[in-house]
């Protein structure tokens, strides 16, 4: 799994990275008109960003239309856990509590969606009660129960049959895992999770063992959408999950196209978040990135589902002639090294410190795309989307600044501190399907040699990723001691985003995400004040200090604060980014454009 690049090939690399970077910046500058949406009926650079574009030109009808690089993982709401899911999924599932349909970081506050409110909170943070709405209903007209939510969340304890989703719900309500999932449940109703209460049908009651404040964000997650018992196909319900939204699978063909239809059992008086304006919404899946991008440019598509930016050659070609049908939006992504403490000499914070200072940045930067398709230049670990995120303003190591081309001389101090003042050999870790990656390790492979730091580069099959960097033991034996990532928020939070990467509870022996093995008490600490902390403020604090704590210990060298180039087509209106999909479009109420 591991190949070896020539001199000779990564100066191509860079040399490649460094002209896409180029032919961006200059298109972004100078390329387009900010404002020809006048000619073409699109909105205008950015006119989607953090704001919505075209709200009051919604209209009811028609047909909606996505295409992805990539089928979804599953639609099961239990099991999906791509981002670009969880924001269509939104059509299908409702849940007691969804995030608001505004712009940037309103986005990401929740609001009431089966629940007739927020919720009442007692017993100092460990207990929610939630009563449901009036007039909520499945596609065949059935009331949706306080019932058929529990078994919907129930499903996530399954994950010897559902696996692959998040399990919040469960590492918050049965940490130990006691209950063993509605399949194996022995209770007759196979209702048997002790931690939720349904007195009747329509009030349903949570009892956590310790207080978590972000639980309202995890019952926002689809995760916790219901599914109702005489519909669940179990391992197969994501190839037709029923309905409890205002629109129904049609058709599904895995790896080819999914078509949504109106849910005529569905009451708008019911949903106070969908406006379900399109009659019809469909999903091509195609493998083809530049084929997809072009027949986007070309009006054949409305949206790309993914939401990962246009590939190069579209990213030009749209820059130069239809800049006006873009959006820039930073992303919840930070892509970044980070050091695994196992493999030596990254025991020692210099060491670890020497590669901070030693490093290229500008030079990352170019590596991901430069600023426009790569992102601005990440100077800490904490997205500036998440409360307690402070963007470039909290910059210990001065990666924007002062030695944002790298600081020989900081390093080779740092190299002498640390014991090795002739610099030493290491292994950079990088996925091979992911050029951007291999782009970055080459940079920084070259900013370490000119220090003394030797490394090769050690290139994996992506898909194999939880038991390579994901093994803290095979991480040790092929002295992995640089490993190149990016990660984005499972929900937006400091606990969304920080806890997997951080938190000592988290480190696994397969699938592991803390590859930095941090161990800190201080962390673990504020992570637990945070989660008993119900002022939306401390928390924010909180957030800062846990980030400010990560950074000080120089585990990660962040390449960039990620962006993103999205395409929406000139059809369509009242489209938004937002914070509780990082950065992508709000899906949900997106609607085609009134010709009137």
């Amino acid at each position: 799994m591991t190949t070896q690049r020539t001199s000779g090939r990564r100066k191509q690399a860079l040399a490649a990275a460094a002209a896409v970077a180029g032919m961006l910046t200059m298109a972004a500058c100078g390329g387009g008109s900010d404002n020809e949406g006048s000619k073409t009926g699109a909105a205008g650079f950015d006119a989607a960003n953090n704001k919505v574009a075209q709200a009051s030109q919604v209209k009811k009808g028609g047909t909606l239309k996505f295409v992805t690089a990539q089928d979804a993982d599953s639609w099961d709401t239990t099991r999906g856990y791509y981002g670009f899911m969880w924001d269509f999924a939104r059509y299908y599932s409702r849940q007691l509590l969804t995030y608001k349909t505004e712009p940037g970081a309103k986005g990401a506050e929740v609001t009431p969606d089966l629940a007739t409110d927020e919720g009442q909170v007692t017993d100092d943070g460990k207990t929610y009660t939630f009563h449901l709405r009036d007039g909520i209903t499945w596609e065949d007209g059935k009331a949706i129960t306080s019932q058929d939510i529990k078994y919907g969340i129930e499903r996530v304890w399954a994950q010897d049959v559902l696996s692959g989703g998040p399990i919040y719900l469960q590492q918050m309500l049965d940490p130990d895992a006691t209950y063993k999932g509605p399949y194996k449940d022995t209770s007759k109703d196979k209702l048997g999770l002790k931690a939720i209460d349904t007195p009747d049908a329509k009030t349903i009651v949570f009892h956590l063992p310790k207080p978590n404040s972000d639980f309202k964000q995890v019952l926002a997650m689809v995760t916790a959408s219901p599914v109702r018992q005489d519909m669940d196909t179990k391992s197969k319900y994501g190839l037709k999950p029923f309905s409890s939204g205002p629109y129904k699978f049609q058709s599904y063909s895995p790896g080819k196209s999914l078509v949504l239809v109106r849910n005529t059992s569905w009451k708008a008086s019911s949903d106070p978040v969908r406006k379900a304006y399109p009659d019809k919404i469909t999903l091509d899946i195609s493998t083809n990135q530049s084929d997809m991008d072009q027949r986007l440019i070309n009006g054949d598509y409305d949206i790309d589902a993914s939401q990962t930016g246009l590939g190069p050659q579209g990213r030009t070609i749209a820059l130069k002639q239809h800049k006006a049908n873009l959006d820039n939006p930073v992303s919840g992504f930070i892509r970044y090294a980070v050091f695994p403490q196992s493999v030596k000499p990254f025991d020692n914070i210099d060491c670890r410190k020497a590669v901070i200072y030693a490093a290229d940045h500008v030079s990352l930067q170019t590596a991901r795309g430069g600023p426009v398709a790569g992102g601005d230049i990440g100077t800490n670990m904490l997205p500036p989307s998440i409360p307690g995120g402070e963007g470039q303003k909290y910059d210990p190591y001065k990666i924007s600044g002062a030695n944002k081309s790298g600081n020989d001389a900081l390093a080779k101090d740092a190299l002498k501190a640390c014991g090795q003042p002739n610099g030493f050999k290491t292994t950079i870790a990088v996925r091979n399907n992911k050029q951007q990656e291999v782009a970055t390790a080459t940079s920084l492979q070259a900013a370490l040699k000119k220090v003394g730091i030797q490394a090769d580069i050690y290139q994996y099959d992506g898909s194999q990723s939880s038991g390579i960097i994901g093994s803290p033991s095979n991480v040790a034996k092929k002295k992995l001691g640089i490993i190149i990532m990016g990660w984005g928020p499972d929900f937006p939070t400091v606990q969304g985003y920080g806890i997997p990467l951080w938190s000592s509870k988290y480190i696994l022996q397969s699938g592991n995400n803390n590859y930095g093995l941090i161990k800190d008490k201080t962390i673990d600490g504020l992570f637990d004040q945070y989660n008993a902390e119900l002022n939306e403020s401390k928390k924010t604090q909180i957030a800062t200090d846990i980030n400010h704590k990560v950074s000080e210990g120089a585990y990660y060298l962040p390449f960039v604060f990620e962006r993103l180039l999205n395409w929406r087509s000139s059809r369509i209106a009242n489209v938004y980014t937002t914070n509780a999909f990082s950065g992508y479009y709000d899906f949900v109420n997106i609607g085609l454009k009134s010709t009137k």
